[in-house]
């Protein structure tokens, strides 16, 4: 049988090639971005609650009402922006599902979709199998910023998204209000829509708050921004997450949610929506995730690796050159089999393999875990 492939260059992630040699080899895995402890116990009381109290059917294609009214409710404390429950809130499977059927629903064969790259390797998928055509900005170690002028440069005719992410996976740095402003005045009187990103944004540091587009009204009626409730909830394994957008460009996202997904796990949605009305549960976040990004930080003191500035998310990065001059990949697989620690190298998330130098670590784990890696990390 003679099948042509729709993605022949895809192969296996990264993220599984370094977990699965971590496992192989014994290594502290630091490479994926999981957490290595539990979440609230409250929360897996509630799940236990609805699931016996008999809330095991099909749920609402766009989601429960309860947990949609409370996204909402979440939307205007963080955010102070009014958002409608029934017709901008779309309940899914996972933000990386919120983006693919963002990208199925709106790009045709031929399309372009500006990507910055490092970025998270499922944006560039998504693009191809609908027909689309990649356009990278790469973006350049170790500030990571974007020349808001040169993207303009980039962009053409056939230009339909923009595809951003803040906090940023995997460089954890984030866009700054000048950043949106020169979005928005590149997309001004253009049928450019942005896809945002923001599964990390609750975890923005050092007294700073996250940037939204759902707080630029301009671009927020171009915006369909995409959230996770793994990473608010350290339960990657739920796969729950949701996307809001103007009615008008839900009405076309739901079109084509209907039939990747239809609706999502009934008796999470519940108790999700249960934990979200203490504010507390996600306000909390940045305080917590920090104080573990500066104990990983300070653990690593001494070490020939260079930490780069991490504004949020729970990656940190590091330069490696004062210590190889090899490719990160390479560097990324010894550091795993030799001395016991896996990272991910930061050229897989670049198309073009853009190499420079640097390696990122997950610190959402414990103390012990990550103070007993920087003990290995030290001695290189």
């Amino acid at each position: 049988m003679q099948i042509t492939s729709k993605l022949p260059t895809v192969g296996t992630t990264i993220f599984t090639v370094m977990s699965k040699l971590a496992k192989q080899t014994g290594a502290i895995n630091l490479s994926q971005g999981f957490p290595d402890f539990d979440c609230d116990p409250r929360l897996k009381a509630a799940v236990a609650h609805y699931t016996n109290a008999g809330y095991n059917q099909y749920a609402p294609m766009p989601g429960v009402p309860e947990l949609r009214d409370a996204i909402a409710e979440k939307i205007k404390v963080v955010y102070d922006v009014a958002v409608d429950a029934e017709a901008e809130i779309t309940v899914t499977a996972g933000a990386t599902q919120a983006i693919f059927t963002a990208i199925s629903a709106f790009i045709h064969p031929g399309d372009e979709v500006v990507l910055f790259e490092p970025a998270y390797d499922s944006y560039r998928p998504a693009v191809q199998v609908n027909g689309g055509v990649p356009v990278a900005y790469n973006l350049r170690a170790p500030d990571y910023k974007p020349d808001w002028a040169a993207v303009k440069n980039l962009l053409t005719e056939r230009t339909k998204m923009i595809v951003i992410n803040t906090p940023h996976n995997p460089t954890g740095t984030t866009l700054k209000k000048e950043d949106f402003a020169a979005l928005e005045k590149l997309t001004e009187g253009t049928d450019i829509l942005i896809l945002s990103d923001e599964v990390y944004e609750h975890l923005v540091f050092d007294e700073e708050k996250n940037q939204s587009v759902l707080s630029y009204p301009q671009l927020r009626r171009r915006s369909l921004a995409t959230y996770s409730f793994g990473k608010t909830l350290h339960a990657t394994g739920w796969k729950l997450g949701y996307v809001v957008a103007p009615e008008h460009l839900m009405r076309e996202f739901r079109k084509v949610h209907q039939f990747n997904v239809f609706s999502v796990n009934t008796p999470m949605q519940y108790a999700v929506a249960d934990y979200l009305r203490d504010p507390e549960n996600y306000l909390s976040l940045a305080d917590f995730y920090q104080a573990k990004r500066d104990f990983f930080v300070e653990v690593m003191r001494g070490s020939r690796l260079r930490p780069l500035d991490c504004a949020g998310t729970y990656f940190q990065t590091f330069d490696y050159s004062e210590i190889s001059d090899e490719p990160d990949t390479d560097f990324a697989q010894r550091l795993t089999r030799e001395y016991g620690v896996a990272a991910i190298p930061v050229s897989a998330f670049y198309a073009d393999g853009q190499d420079d130098k640097v390696i990122r670590f997950c610190f959402a784990k414990q103390e012990e875990t990550l103070a007993a890696a920087g003990r290995i990390l030290r001695e290189i």
